[in-house]
């Protein structure tokens, strides 16, 4: 069996240390909460950033709270192309050897080696959730969107399962856009091979024609 899954689309923005919070809005500051996400304990804060690349900028960026030990900058491929920034896609947290780019607050600017990514989409759901389904954490799988007239299956979406997490799978803009939903858009897993397979291989299976 399977079980719908709510897609929510994940625009562009920031995480951001407590160190570098600071830097940018002053010893002081704190972040002010707006109102909580799907997620539990993630939220909108009111505080707004700049995000400027060798090529563009963009500015009042939102920042989710509460602070992460790594500033991390959440962009499409659309978005880094626009900043001049290479776009790298990579699961949250995971930064090393992602590009930086200059981050500007009201008390000044920032620049940050490293953790700029665009997001590998990806499914949050519970234990329960997950022995339901017969798939582990960073499991992926085939998603099967609902749709009207641009229904898409998404390979290779990466599942994430926690205790403290509601089900959601999220994409980016670019992600969202492609294809045409209603006003609750969802997706269901769909199983085209019996077990975990790499759709590089599979394309290259097609190619020389092997069909699975």
């Amino acid at each position: 069996m399977s079980v719908k899954i709510p897609i929510e689309t994940s625009a562009r923005h920031v995480h951001i240390s407590k160190q570098d919070f600071h830097f940018l809005f002053g010893e002081d500051a704190e972040l002010h909460y707006v109102k909580e996400l799907s997620q539990p304990g993630q939220y909108l804060c009111e505080e707004r950033i700049t995000v400027v690349g060798p090529r563009g900028t963009f500015e009042n960026m939102a920042i989710l709270g509460p602070f992460r030990k790594d500033t991390q900058v959440e962009l499409s491929l659309t978005d880094t192309r626009k900043l001049g920034i290479p776009g790298m896609i990579r699961q949250s947290g995971d930064i090393e050897g992602t590009p930086g780019c200059i981050l500007r607050g009201p008390m000044g600017a920032l620049t940050i080696s490293r953790g700029v990514i665009v997001a590998k989409r990806h499914i949050h759901m519970t234990p329960d959730e997950a022995l339901t389904l017969r798939i582990r954490d960073n499991d992926e799988v085939f998603v099967l969107t609902k749709s009207y007239g641009r229904a898409l299956i998404y390979a290779d979406v990466v599942v994430r399962v926690s205790r403290s997490f509601r089900l959601s799978m999220h994409v980016d803009t670019d992600e969202a856009n492609a294809f045409s939903s209603d006003a609750e858009p969802y997706g269901v897993i769909v199983k085209l091979f019996d077990d975990t397979y790499n759709t590089d291989k599979w394309i290259e299976e097609v190619l020389e024609g092997i069909n699975r």
